[in-house]
C-alpha cells in the first residue's frame, strides 16, 4: 500500500517572534522542515511526501525539496486558513489507497522507529494516534469553580497521526467545525473510533524559542 506523508508546514512565526515562519529556522544550520522530512525518508524510502506551505514560501520549499534530492516524490501545497483546510488541501492530492501520516512540519524530532510503529498499526486497526501521558498536575475549570483530575488518565496528543485513506478522505469532506483541532477530532466526527499508540516525549512541536533550544539540546545528545 502506499505511503504518503502530508507535512503541515502553512503557518507563521508569530508565537516564536520571528520573522520567518518557524519551520524555515535553522537547527544546526538546516531548517527545522529538513529534519523533519529527513524522518519520514530514513523510515521509508519509497514514501511520498506532500508539504503543505504558506504560499510566500513555496520557493523556499521547493529548493528545500531539491536538497533532499526527492523533487520526483514530493508534491508542495499551498495551506490553507485552519489546519483542517491545510490538510484537506493535502489529502485533495491523493489519488490511490493510501496509509497516510498528517505531521506538524515543527515536530523535528520525530524518530523513524515511531513512524514504523504508527504505519503497522495503521494496518492492522486503521489509525495510529500517538499520545504520551502528561507529567503535570491538571485541573478542569467549571465556571468559577476547578478540581484536580488523575494525570495518568490525561494523554498528550502528537502527530504523525496516522490513517488509512479510506477513514482519512471521507472525513475531510466535511464541511469545517470549530472543534476540529486534529485529524483525530475529525475522523471521530463521523462516528470512527481512532487507536492511540504510545508517542514520544522528545516529539516536541517548536513554537517558541525555549523550544527551539530544548530541540538543539536533543539533537547533539542525539549526534554523540
Amino acid at each position: 500500500m502506499q505511503k504518503i506523508a502530508i507535512i503541515t508546514a502553512g503557518g507563521s512565526g508569530s508565537r516564536m517572534g520571528s520573522p520567518i515562519p518557524k519551520q524555515f529556522l535553522l537547527l544546526n544550520q538546516k531548517p527545522l522542515l529538513w529534519y523533519t522530512i529527513s524522518a519520514f525518508l530514513e523510515a521509508f524510502q519509497d514514501i511520498s511526501i506532500i508539504l503543505v506551505l504558506p504560499q510566500d514560501y513555496m520557493t523556499a520549499g521547493a529548493e528545500l525539496v531539491n536538497e533532499l534530492q526527492i523533487t520526483d516524490q514530493t508534491t508542495l501545497v499551498v495551506g490553507g486558513s485552519t489546519r483542517y483546510h491545510s490538510v484537506q488541501n493535502g489529502i485533495q492530492q491523493i489519488k490511490n489507497p493510501s496509509v497516510v501520516f498528517v505531521h506538524d512540519g515543527v515536530r523535528c524530532l520525530v524518530t523513524p522507529n515511531l513512524i514504523k510503529r504508527c504505519f503497522e498499526q495503521t494496518i492492522e486497526k486503521g489509525s495510529a494516534i500517538p499520545a504520551v501521558t502528561c507529567t503535570d498536575s491538571v485541573r478542569i475549570l467549571n465556571n468559577d469553580s476547578h478540581k484536580a483530575i488523575n494525570r495518568d488518565q490525561v494523554k498528550i496528543i502528537q502527530t504523525p497521526q496516522t490513517f488509512l485513506s479510506a477513514i482519512l478522505i471521507p472525513a475531510f469532506n466535511q464541511p469545517y467545525q470549530e472543534f476540529f483541532t486534529d485529524e483525530a477530532t475529525v475522523v471521530e466526527s463521523l462516528g470512527q473510533s481512532v487507536h492511540l499508540i504510545e508517542g514520544e516525549y522528545n516529539n516536541l512541536k517548536v513554537t517558541r524559542p525555549a523550544d527551539l533550544l530544548l530541540a538543539n539540546a536533543i539533537l547533539e545528545e542525539r549526534n554523540k
